[in-house]
């Protein structure tokens, strides 16, 4: 199955929280693991802040970090094209949801995901709006 997973899913992997099982259950049913070109900087920023606010420690953040970058190897990048972007608009003008979200939900669409993987609502929302299977993390 084709599973496109949103950074806040994908972050899951690497730092241990709620829904963290979850998306390792969804990992092991992927035949293929589709990204945003966002994901790895959206990630590294928020271990990053989880560094600056003293919840991670520098090692952790190292150990993260290479886990991620090793990860992300055998994932499917979506970059973001003029078709993306052109996805993203109809996504916004479909409902409420954040710009970047909307991305999210493009690169999936794009990259014809059979399930698109968040844990935040109002992306899972335009993402069924979009006619997509969902599941939140």
């Amino acid at each position: 199955m084709k599973v496109y997973l949103d950074s806040s899913a994908f972050a899951k992997r690497f730092i241990e929280e709620r829904g963290s099982a979850g998306v390792e259950a969804v990992c092991a049913r992927a035949s293929e693991l589709g990204l945003s070109v966002l994901c790895v900087p959206e990630i590294v920023s928020a271990l990053n802040r989880r560094c600056r606010e003293r919840t991670l420690t520098h090692e952790q953040y190292v150990v993260a970090k290479q886990r991620l970058l090793e990860d992300v190897r055998d994932a499917d990048i979506i970059a973001l094209t003029p078709t993306v972007i052109g996805s993203a608009i109809m996504v916004i003008e479909a409902g409420p949801v954040r710009a970047v979200d909307a991305l999210h939900v493009a690169c999936a669409l794009e990259w014809g995901a059979e399930l698109f993987a968040s844990a935040d609502q109002q992306q899972l929302n335009a993402a069924k709006r979009a006619g997509m299977k969902t599941q939140q993390t």
